[in-house]
C-alpha cells in the first residue's frame, strides 16, 4: 500500500491531508478559535483530484486544542469539496458536538433569497423601482391621511377611542415642556433681527423702526415658522420615535387585535395636542421675539422703553397676528402627520426607527416651507 501526504501547517492550526487506496483523511489539530490563523483547503482539493477516486475521506481531531464556529466553516467547506467529487464523508472523527452540527448544516438546505445577491441593475430598472416606490408612498399617505380623517370625524361624532389621560399627557409635552427651547430660541431670533436691522437703519437716523422690523417679522411669519421648526426637531421626531418603537414591539399589531384603531388610540391625542398647542407657542414666541428686539433697541440704540412697544403696536396690523396664527395651524398639523405618519409606517428593527425619525423630520420642515410659500401667495394674492 503506497501513502501520499500532502501537509500544511499554520501557526496555530495544522491541517495534514493523507491519501492512501482507501480514501483521504483529513488530521486536524492545534487551535481553531476565533482568531486563529487557518490552512487553506487547497491541500484537500489536490488529494480528492489525483489519480484514482478515493472511496470515502475521513476526520480526525485528537489534537484539537479548542475549536468554535472557524472549524466548522473549514469542515464545510471540504464537504463541498468532497461532494462535487462525488466521494462520501465520515464525520465521526470530528470534536464532540461538531459532527452534529455539520450534519446539521448539510441536511438543511439555504433558503432561497436569503443571501444578498450582488446584482447590478440597469439605469432603466432603477427608475422604474423609484417610480414605483414612489407611487406605493403616494398610496400609503393617502390612506393614512383617509384613516386620519375618518377619526378626526369620530372625535367630532364624540365616538373616538383614545385616553384622555394621554391627551392631557401629549398637551403638557407639546406645550409646557417646550416653552424652555422656544422662549430661547425666539428671543436669539428677535435679538439677531433688531441687530441685522440696526446697522442698516443706523445710517439714516432711522433706529425707531428697529420695531416695527422685529414686530412685523415675528408676529406675521418668523414666529410661527421658527416654532414650526423647532417642534419638527423635537416633537415630530418624538412621535415617529415613540410610534416606531410600538411597531417594533409590535404593541400597534396588538391594538389592531383587540379591536382599535391605532389611528384614533395613538395618532389623534398627539394630532390635537399638537394643533391645540402650537398657536399658543406662536404668541409666545412673538412676543418673546418682540423683547428680544427691545433688549437691542434700548441696550444699542437707547430708544424709549414706552416708545418702543408703543411703535411696535401701532406698526403691526392685527391681520399679521391672525396670518401668524393660520400659519402656526398649519405647521401643528403637519408636523403631527409628517411624525405619526413616519412612526406608523416604521419599520421593525432599531435602525428602522432611527430612520423614521429622521425622515419625520425632514417632511416636517420641508412641509413647513411649502406650506409657508403657499400661504404668502394666497395673502398676497388676497392683498392681506
Amino acid at each position: 500500500m503506497t501513502k501520499k501526504q500532502i501537509s500544511q501547517t499554520t501557526p496555530q492550526a495544522t491541517c495534514a491531508v493523507t491519501r492512501d487506496d482507501g480514501g483521504v483523511r483529513v488530521a486536524l489539530a492545534g487551535d481553531w478559535r476565533m482568531g486563529a490563523a487557518i490552512p487553506d483547503v487547497k491541500a484537500v482539493a489536490t488529494a480528492l483530484q489525483d489519480a484514482g477516486k478515493p472511496s470515502a475521506l475521513t476526520f480526525e481531531s485528537a489534537g484539537v486544542t479548542g475549536w468554535d464556529s472557524r472549524l466548522l466553516a473549514f469542515c464545510l467547506r471540504i464537504m463541498r469539496l468532497a461532494e462535487a467529487a462525488g466521494v462520501a464523508v465520515d464525520t465521526s472523527g470530528l470534536p464532540e458536538g461538531a459532527g452534529s452540527l455539520m450534519e446539521l448544516a448539510v441536511k438543511v438546505p439555504e433558503r432561497k433569497g436569503a443571501a444578498k445577491a450582488d446584482v447590478s441593475e440597469s439605469f432603466l430598472g432603477q427608475v422604474g423601482g423609484a417610480v414605483l416606490g414612489t407611487g406605493q408612498a403616494v398610496s400609503n399617505l393617502l390612506e393614512f391621511l383617509g384613516e386620519v380623517t375618518m377619526a378626526c370625524g369620530s372625535f367630532v361624532r364624540g365616538r373616538a377611542v383614545f385616553q384622555r389621560s394621554q391627551l392631557m399627557l401629549h398637551i403638557k409635552q407639546a406645550g409646557i415642556d417646550a416653552l424652555p427651547i422656544v422662549s430661547l430660541i425666539s428671543l436669539l431670533v428677535g435679538l439677531i433681527l433688531a441687530f441685522v436691522g440696526a446697522i442698516q437703519l443706523q445710517q439714516f437716523g432711522a433706529q425707531i423702526y428697529v420695531s416695527t422690523i422685529v414686530g412685523i417679522a415675528m408676529v406675521r411669519v418668523m414666529g410661527a415658522i421658527m416654532t414650526g421648526i423647532i417642534m419638527a426637531g423635537r416633537t415630530g421626531a418624538a412621535y415617529a420615535a415613540e410610534l416606531g418603537t410600538m411597531q417594533v414591539n409590535e404593541e400597534i399589531d396588538a391594538l389592531r387585535t383587540f379591536g382599535f384603531s391605532p389611528t384614533e388610540f395613538l395618532v389623534l391625542p398627539r394630532l390635537i395636542a399638537l394643533v391645540l398647542m402650537m398657536p399658543l407657542l406662536c404668541i409666545y414666541a412673538d412676543l418673546m421675539g418682540v423683547l428680544g428686539g427691545f433688549i437691542v433697541g434700548s441696550l444699542m440704540l437707547g430708544i424709549n422703553p414706552v416708545q418702543y412697544f408703543s411703535n411696535t403696536w401701532q406698526s403691526v396690523p392685527l391681520a399679521n397676528f391672525w396670518i401668524g396664527l393660520v400659519h402656526s395651524t398649519v405647521f401643528g398639523v403637519l408636523v403631527a402627520l409628517a411624525g405619526c405618519y413616519r412612526g406608523m409606517r416604521c419599520g421593525r428593527s432599531a435602525l428602522a426607527v432611527g430612520q423614521a425619525a429622521t425622515s419625520a423630520v425632514v417632511t416636517s420642515i420641508l412641509a413647513i416651507i411649502i406650506a409657508t410659500a403657499i400661504i404668502t401667495v394666497v395673502c398676497n394674492i388676497l392683498g392681506v
